[in-house]
């Protein structure tokens, strides 16, 4: 029995989240998964709820429920029904659950139903859990036809009484049947006398385009009008139709016959379904907006006028979707995204790059950290302001006096390491050194890993991004300060010399030093430091599987002549590590020789891990860039990325050894660091962690945290507070404190504690 699982279904409840409706979401409890599939058209779900029965779901969309899609189905199809005088040839595109064409066949008049879905999975699945809304499609006067409505309209003229679209909201495959080419063709397929309706969202959601909508059919139709229902599972529990007619004199509102059967719909809900409540009256008539003005509405009524602060963002990926969501949250901001969606940019081409540039107050370059000096060399130009989530390079360094003749910032260091490692650990230090505290040791480590229940292969690891960069960093040389002394460690030894690492009893870490931690002691100005140390978090297994790789050649990036298409996983390691042949005896034997384990246990655990990874194995491999790293990261990536529903974690820890050296009174202390009086002279350990999930239907922490205190940064450069000429960095109170409050009014934090 295989266990169905959804991203949109976590501890037994289903979410309904969307751009579409931003900051709601519906919730139904659920019983079991029946159904997962990607159709080719869409995300297909069925579920059995606790309180409304079987649930079809599209896209993460609710589309109907046992219980209350009569309401739904009755109103879309009698108001154009029973207001036609005599239907006897009805088209539904769309509705493949059935629902319409069984409302459409209570009509003794209708001689042909003909369903047209581009989806048959829809129609397939609401067969087998749906049989009360689909068991009429099996009727002779039923025709399902699976294909395209535009095509199917366009080959259909002069031809149907009613026509019925019944299509998801207006995202992916069904955006088109909102735009006027579709109402042009719908018009032209009807006959004479002909009425259509269509789903139109909801009134309290979506009026703007509801408005838009009914303004475009008014260009084609003579007779427009708009009603609604109200529904449970929809959100905000109401959904709207667009009701039109050939007929100039054709009354909509006004049923022509009674409907038997239904449990929602009469001759007096379809009149009432037309009176719309006075704030869409108003719009739709062509009237103001009246509905109240808060939180940014608000913000931007009393703003209007001003001129716009204008942002450029450079790059496309995960993270900077959390940062731009953050910077238009201020409707005084313009924000351009500089992507293969927005505006094309290539950053390599320096006029459309200086141009683009010049046009805006504030470039957020989130696109590799090599990418950098280029758009700083064009900001100094225009004297735009610039921000990046890297550290601070030898590059941008040196472009320093052209920045301070240009008068403008560059902020970098403001993600979430870098960045919110930075505001807390300045925060605590300020707080330490003002009771007379001297930090004698500092520690810092961060880790992106997958959560605990995603963390199933041997490396205890998943990509959300490059596997190259990660694979890449395992090579970099580590200095720090440990008793006083200077220790470096190159590269190929730094996975090697990591050791466990107690965070939580719930997690085994380990941790292993990067970059050059000694530069913290001068930004952090703990000279009493007499170990400064900063690094990364594994899971355990990591790091030991990660050095067998590296010692038998899989992490070198030089191309090898020999190395092309047509060998096998198990001929590539052979020649890499040196083995005498590709056997997995003599691989094993290889591979022990090269990387002196431990222990048997930890060659078990090891050998275990490239078995998995397939690097025994007697596939063809395909090689990519003809180098080692590259065709292992073609693999990794494949059988090593998030599934969908999956979690990331993120964890930061700093651990501060204090010794305190003065008299002041506990009281004086701040609450964040209580001292003891019997202390003074003495030392304590104190930690200051953040341990982040990402949603498995929204964010990944990873984003959240990088994109988040980017897009706090901006607003905060935007806004005049951190406007100080030259490179900056989040190393002192005067931008660390504005940027820790209000990155923890969105719920990002790091807690202290003493040991």
């Amino acid at each position: 029995m295989v266990l169905l699982s959804h991203p949109s279904i976590r501890d037994g409840w289903f979410r309904e989240t969307s751009s579409q409706w931003p900051g709601q979401a519906m919730s139904l409890k659920v019983n079991r998964i029946l159904h997962v599939e990607k159709s080719t058209y869409q995300d297909v779900l069925v579920f059995e709820s606790a309180t409304y029965g079987n649930v079809l779901v599209l896209d993460g969309v609710i589309q109907c429920t046992e219980r209350d899609e009569f309401s739904y189905q009755e109103m879309i199809t009698h108001l154009p029904l029973a207001s036609h005088p005599c239907p006897k040839q009805v088209l539904v595109v769309g509705g493949g659950d059935g629902g319409v064409v069984r409302e459409v066949l209570k009509y003794d008049c209708v001689e042909q139903v003909v369903l047209c879905d581009i989806d048959e999975a829809v129609i397939r699945v609401s067969k087998q859990y749906l049989p009360h809304m689909s068991s009429l499609l099996a009727s002779p006067k039923v025709t399902v036809h699976i294909g395209d409505g535009f095509s199917f309209l366009a080959d259909n003229r002069a031809t149907y009484d009613v026509i019925i679209t019944d299509s998801s909201d207006p995202v992916g495959p069904a955006e088109s049947l909102f735009q006027k080419p579709y109402f042009e063709l719908l018009h032209a397929a009807l006959a004479p006398g002909g009425t259509t309706a269509s789903q139109s969202e909801c009134l309290w959601l979506h009026l703007p385009l509801i408005k838009d909508v009914v303004s475009m059919a008014r260009d084609i139709f003579p007779v427009v009008e708009y009603a609604y229902t109200t529904i449970p599972t929809y959100p905000s529990g109401q959904i709207g139709f667009l009701v039109c007619s050939k007929d100039a004199d054709g009354d909509l509102r006004s049923p022509a016959r009674a409907v038997p059967g239904t449990a929602y719909y009469n001759a007096d809900v379809h009149r009432a379904a037309f009176v719309l409540p006075e704030f869409a009256r108003s719009v739709l008539g062509g009237g103001p907006d009246v509905l109240p003005k808060f939180g940014r509405e608000a913000k931007a009524a009393l703003i209007a006028g001003q001129s716009k602060r204008t942002v450029l963002l450079l790059g496309s990926g995960f993270v900077a979707l959390p940062c731009a969501e953050y910077i238009t949250r201020d409707p005084r901001n313009a924000l351009t995204i500089g992507s293969t969606t927005a505006v094309a940019l290539d950053v390599s081409n320096t006029a459309a790059l200086e141009s683009a540039v010049a046009a805006h107050d504030l470039v957020i370059s989130l696109i590799p950290y090599t990418y950098h000096t280029a758009v700083i060399r064009a900001a100094t130009k225009s004297h735009t302001n610039v921000l990046t989530t890297s550290f601070v390079s030898p590059a941008i360094r040196a472009l320093e006096p052209h920045i301070l003749a240009a008068g403008i910032t560059v902020m970098n260091e403001i993600g979430v390491d870098p960045g919110v490692d930075h505001l807390y650990a300045v925060k605590f230090i300020n707080e330490a050194h003002a009771k007379g505290g001297k930090i004698r040791e500092f520690y810092s480590f961060c880790g992106g890993l997958p959560a605990p229940e995603a963390a199933n292969n041997p490396l205890g690891f998943k990509f959300s991004w490059s596997a190259r960069g990660v694979l890449l960093a395992l090579l970099n040389s580590a200095r720090f300060l440990e008793d006083g002394k200077l220790v470096e460690i190159s590269g190929p030894d730094v996975v090697g010399s990591a050791r466990p690492y107690f965070i939580t009893p719930a997690l085994a870490c380990v941790a292993y030093p990067n970059r050059d931690a000694t530069q913290l002691q001068d930004a952090y100005g703990i000279p009493a430091a007499r170990t400064v140390k900063r690094g990364s978090l594994r899971f355990q297994g990591f790091c030991e599987l990660a050095r067998s790789l590296m010692r038998i050649g899989w992490l070198r990036t030089e191309e090898q002549d020999w190395l092309v298409d047509g060998l096998t996983w198990a001929q590539i390691s052979a020649r890499s590590a040196g083995a005498k042949d590709a056997n997995e005896a003599s691989l094993v034997a290889k591979i022990k020789e090269l990387s002196a384990f431990s222990s048997e246990t930890e060659a078990t655990q090891v050998l275990s891990g490239m078995q998995w990874i397939g690097l025994f194995s007697n596939e063809t491999a395909p090689v990519r860039s003809s180098n080692l790293l590259d065709t292992l990261c073609a693999r990794l990536e494949e059988i090593m990325a998030f599934e969908p529903g999956e979690r990331d974690l993120v964890l930061l820890q700093h651990k501060f050894v204090v010794e305190w050296s003065n008299g002041e009174e506990v009281s004086q202390r701040p609450p964040s660091i209580p001292v003891p009086a019997n202390l003074i002279g003495l030392q304590e350990t104190f930690t200051s962690t953040l341990e982040q999930y990402g949603s498995p239907i929204g964010h990944s922490a990873m984003a959240f945290l990088v994109g988040t205190p980017c897009g706090i940064a901006a607003q905060l450069m935007l806004d005049g507070v951190i406007n100080k000429p030259g490179i900056l960095a989040p190393y002192t109170p005067d931008i660390c404190d504005p940027i820790r409050a209000l990155v923890e009014q969105e719920g990002i934090g790091m807690v202290e504690r003493k040991l």
